[in-house]
């Protein structure tokens, strides 16, 4: 019983290991995106008003 918790645990432990990384790298970029898109659409907004008069 106990070396069966013991497998299911560092099952576990392997499987966030190897995807905590991967999901900490996506958000961090997301996040560094996020404020390029936004900027971007503030641009494009400006353009589409300065072409509209």
């Amino acid at each position: 019983m106990n070396t069966e918790i013991i497998t299911i645990v560092e099952a576990l432990v392997t499987v966030v290991g190897n995807t905590g990384f991967p999901l900490v790298l996506a958000s961090y970029l997301l996040l560094r995106f996020e404020k390029k898109i936004e900027s971007l659409t503030e641009a494009i907004n400006h353009l589409y008003e300065t072409m509209k008069k």
